[in-house]
């Protein structure tokens, strides 16, 4: 599982912390879509209301959880300790405010989210150089460092060019690139921070959740130099207006994550252990799902109609690769940190639940089931314009991400 080197343990408030806050934005970033659903299906992406809940999504849930999951993660993964854990409590209320306050200016005065974004920012910044701090003590930096320090440096970019966007919405300075700045800004966060991230730490986890053993970590490399090139080139042709980058960019972006998906079905058939998970399960077929949505991107991008297709395909990608990636890894996650930290040091002394009855595994599979139906039901009524389909899919959708949201805090009271 998550075996832990002694010395190096997080204590499990700081991670936790995250998580909970993480999952109650997660239901809110749903519910304010369901409410403003009229406007996604008539296809208005850019209006306060859609920029609040898809901040809330990607910041309160999947940024926020990602915070809390290297928290617990890159003491096992690097061998290194966390480098100071009361400076991690504090980021995480400047970070929670930050993005709280942030999200709702967006939502109601988004030209006056400047001074909450700076708080956001701080935030996150103080989180960016936690790390730093940690991982230069690292003994022996590996491709897992490359992979995980090259996405806090997009998600740098993500912020500073956030930021950018709201300065120049205040000001009129460089407005000329604000598309360019917008799309780099889209770039960076989505592909750019969360992907490399998931698959840093996939090197990681899916080993250890499958017990895999005697694989190669050469095709690594080629999925990092792939996937890089995709993102410098896509970003060139964003301020050369370049089309023939563009698709140069879309196809590397492809390719880079061909080989991963290819790599981590090689590490699969190195596994020990028969019978996966089925949470897991899920958080290797989101790898399928997103190499699909990268297919279509590429695809799609030969096509007249492309500009009506990227904010449906940034939709997919955001909820089946990186929300039900991390969804699958929480629900391997959660439950052994949380029995590790109140039963660990109890066995042998009096009877402790299994870690398996840390969570109900009959509902993983028609919940996460019922998740990718309902987000596909929300991507078509998207495509065709259907107000009814929206409606049920995205109400779907939220029933499923509460109840997701509830069994996961259940493991606490266990």
């Amino acid at each position: 599982m998550l075996p832990l080197s002694k010395g190096n343990e997080t204590n499990i408030k700081l991670p936790f912390s995250f998580i909970i806050f993480s999952l109650i934005a997660l239901v809110l970033s749903q519910i304010l879509v369901l409410v403003n659903g009229q406007m996604l299906v008539n296809g208005s992406f850019r209006l306060p209301a859609i920029w609040s809940a898809t901040h809330i999504l990607v910041l309160g849930w999947a940024l926020m959880v990602a915070m809390g999951a290297m928290y617990q993660l890159v003491p096992v993964a690097f061998l290194t300790k966390i480098w100071n854990e009361k400076f991690g409590f504090i980021q995480f209320i400047v970070t929670a405010l930050g993005i709280a306050s942030f999200s709702w200016m967006l939502y109601v005065s988004p030209q006056n989210a400047l001074l909450p974004g700076i708080l956001m920012l701080l935030g996150i910044l103080m989180f960016l150089f936690q790390m730093f701090m940690t991982l230069r003590t690292q003994a022996k930096p590996n491709i897992l460092t490359v992979f995980v320090g090259s996405a806090l440096v997009c998600l740098f970019l993500t912020i500073f060019l956030g930021i950018t966007l709201i300065f120049s919405l205040q000001t009129g300075l460089a407005a000329e690139y604000y598309q360019a700045i917008f799309k780099s800004h889209l770039l960076m966060g989505v592909t750019g921070w969360f992907t490399l991230l998931i698959f840093g730490f996939s090197y990681k986890m899916i080993p250890m959740f499958s017990l895999s053993h005697g694989f190669s970590m050469v095709q690594a490399r080629y999925v990092y130099g792939l996937y890089i090139s995709g993102l410098v080139i896509t970003l060139i042709s964003f301020y050369s207006s370049n089309s023939i980058l563009l698709k140069a960019g879309f196809f590397f972006l492809l390719a880079g994550f061909s080989v991963f998906s290819w790599h981590i079905s090689i590490i699969i058939k190195k596994r020990l252990k028969k019978n996966l998970d089925k949470s897991f399960s899920f958080a290797l077929g989101a790898i399928g799902l997103g190499n699909i949505i990268h297919l279509a991107a590429f695809i799609g991008l030969w096509s007249e109609q492309f500009s009506t297709l990227i904010g449906p395909l940034v939709y997919l990608y955001l909820l089946l690769w990186i929300v039900l990636s991390i969804m699958g890894y929480l629900y391997k996650i959660v439950p052994f940190l949380w029995w590790t930290y109140k039963y660990s040091k109890e066995i042998g002394k009096q009877a402790v639940p299994s870690l398996k009855d840390m969570m109900n595994e009959k509902i993983v599979a028609p919940l996460f089931t019922l998740f990718v139906v309902a987000v596909l039901a929300v991507f078509l009524s998207i495509i065709f314009k259907t107000i009814l389909l929206f409606n049920i899919g995205q109400f779907v959708l939220s029933i499923v991400l509460i109840a997701i949201a509830l069994s996961i805090l259940s493991i606490l009271k266990k």
